[in-house]
């Protein structure tokens, strides 16, 4: 089966943004999620009132997760699905903390709860289920950065070495280079730098110009076939539905 899956932070609704404010951005936000039509999508930064805003303007899709402060308080790491691939056969949600079972927790030295929501799916059509890990990790705290990504890794590792595909897609705050990216990369499959993508930055400040190296990635586990990755450009007359470039993955799933 082919898996397509987008990393898509959709940058957070603040009135400040002016022009590039939620509400001037929603419909493009979901008309290129319509476009490319992935199975499954991971946001990060959407508020309750964007993922509703989403939720009537992609009806073939639903959605798992809380948010970061618990409930529907705080951003959230919204895993959508699409309807063909089904619903999830298991789902979870810690916080990057030393207590990840307690909403809202925060350790080290992160300056927000941070969160990994995760689902387990198996599409009619595919005998072997694949598990996908959504999350954002801290944008200050070096030290909450890093255990972020080993909490992470902890809660994929039982599925892979059960030999289920695996797939982390988010804002990590990270570049390659960085501690989270090397500790990552020496589990996972980064598929950025496989395709000769992890130097260029996803991050454009709704310039459309890339700054710096990618902080936002896909990465994969064994047993998965990688025949598309891109960073996504598109906009509509220079405005841009977010101050991030999507990534996306095309893979197949052996």
């Amino acid at each position: 089966m082919q898996l397509d899956i987008l990393s898509f932070n959709l940058r957070t609704w603040t009135d400040t943004d002016g022009s590039n404010a939620w509400p001037y951005r929603r419909d493009m936000a979901a008309e290129l999620i319509k476009k490319y039509h992935p199975h499954v999508v991971g946001t990060q930064e959407a508020l309750p009132e964007m993922l509703s805003d989403l939720d009537s303007r992609l009806p073939e899709y639903e959605r798992w997760g809380e948010g970061r402060r618990g409930g529907e308080n705080g951003e959230f790491n919204a895993i959508y699905y699409h309807r063909r691939v089904g619903g999830p056969q298991e789902q979870g949600q810690f916080w990057l903390s030393e207590t990840p079972d307690e909403p809202g927790s925060v350790s080290w030295d992160s300056s927000l709860p941070r969160i990994c929501t995760w689902a387990v799916f198996q599409p009619p059509a595919l005998g072997r289920p694949f598990l996908v890990c959504n999350t954002h990790l801290d944008h200050r705290g070096p030290e909450a950065k890093i255990q972020g990504a080993r909490l992470i890794w902890q809660h994929m590792r039982p599925y892979i070495d059960k030999g289920m595909a695996a797939v982390l897609v988010g804002d990590l705050n990270s570049r390659p280079g960085e501690e989270p990216i090397v500790f990552l990369r020496r589990h996972l499959r980064d598929l950025l730098q496989e395709t000769g993508q992890d130097g260029i930055g996803t991050f454009h400040g709704f310039s459309g110009e890339s700054r710096d190296l990618p902080i936002d990635h896909v990465f994969a586990g064994p047993g998965i076939d990688v025949q598309d990755v891109r960073i996504i450009r598109d906009h509509v007359d220079g405005s841009y539905p977010s101050d991030h470039f999507p990534v996306m993955a095309c893979l197949q799933l052996s």
